[in-house]
């Protein structure tokens, strides 16, 4: 897994873990100020973990294209002959 990959994942854990911090806050018993409070970053967070799910999402199709060039570039450093160009 790529670094920027594993990166992402990792930020993805922890915003969940905040978010589940505004949730018990927003089951907990009505205190209109914190619940207003824990509403707004709830949401806030949850868009971040949406962001986060497509980043990683485009990461993970990303990293089999560029693990197959560089294999591509290995075999070509293995065998000494030329790379084709696309």
């Amino acid at each position: 897994m790529s670094e920027r990959l594993e990166a992402l994942k990792k930020a993805r854990e922890r915003m969940i873990e905040d978010r589940d911090t505004h949730a018990k806050v927003l089951a907990a018993p009505f205190d209109r100020d914190k619940a207003e409070r824990a509403r707004n970053k709830f949401i806030e967070i949850q868009m971040l973990i949406d962001a986060l799910d497509r980043a990683i999402s485009g990461e993970e199709l990303i990293s089999p294209k560029s693990a197959a060039r560089a294999e591509g570039d290995t075999q070509h450093l293995a065998t000494g002959t030329e790379k084709s160009q696309p």
